[in-house]
């Protein structure tokens, strides 16, 4: 159902419409076991499951400090908010790709992400997270003293990391469209259904952690240099037309 409303979506928004979308896919998974296909498809999975994971501890962390009834009530705002922007965001990832700049700053934004889980990693000391979401105490977020102030303090996370997800999706499978489609029907899906469980097990298994550290900041790396030198959507050719040459 989710892949359906995804692919209907995108339908006439590249060649083909939704045939071609599902296309796409058929022939990226037909070869899958080829080395770009087979690197985009992990690499996509994992950065999933890190940014779900990480959306989930941010939220229990930032709600941390209220009673239990508020808690819960943002929590649960938390994880729809970021549910619902990833589905958004993943209508709009044609248009998004396209816009000059914006993977530079996607990748900027996965440092920035990157540096916030490596510092969570290194965070030894306890935080007092919330019950609800398990491996929040070591995030070393400062929890909201308030409804309000924690309702925004998740809702701009939620923003924050959605985009992130579907543009780290995105910048992944760049050349694999149909893993691309698959990468943005799961980052959804995970956010809505597991990433509470996947919280747990990130923090119960920190290698998991470092893996996926690692794999966001090759990604990172990689759409910082295609935002800048992508002769379509690159900022030195929109700086500077004809610099970089069309591949």
């Amino acid at each position: 159902m989710l892949i359906d409303f995804l692919l209907g979506a995108q339908a006439g928004l590249g060649a083909g419409g939704l045939g071609g979308i599902w296309d796409s896919i058929v022939a990226d998974f037909s070869n899958i076991t080829s080395p770009s296909a087979l690197a985009a498809f992990g690499q996509v999975l994992m950065i999933d499951i890190m940014l779900a994971g990480d959306n989930a501890i941010v939220v229990g962390a930032l709600a941390a400090g209220l009673p239990a009834e508020q808690r819960k009530k943002v929590i649960l705002i938390g994880i729809i908010a970021a549910l619902v922007l990833r589905i958004v965001f993943a209508l709009m990832v044609t248009q998004l790709m396209q816009i000059v700049g914006l993977i530079l700053a996607g990748g900027i934004l996965l440092l920035w992400v990157s540096w916030k889980m490596y510092r969570e990693l290194q965070h030894s000391g306890p935080a007092g997270g919330s019950p609800e979401v398990e491996g929040d105490e070591h995030s070393g977020l400062r929890p909201a003293k308030s409804f309000a102030g924690a309702a925004w303090a998740v809702a701009v996370a939620d923003v924050s990391m959605s985009l992130d997800n579907v543009l780290a999706v995105a910048g992944a499978a760049r050349d694999h469209p149909g893993i691309l489609m698959i990468g943005l029907v799961l980052s959804v899906a995970l956010m809505g259904i597991a990433a509470n469980f996947i919280a747990k097990y990130i923090e119960r298994y920190r290698w998991i952690a470092w893996v996926g550290l690692i794999v966001i900041l090759w990604v990172a790396g990689k759409m910082i240099y295609e935002g800048f030198v992508d002769h379509e959507v690159g900022l030195l050719n929109y700086l500077w037309p004809g610099t970089v040459a069309a591949h």
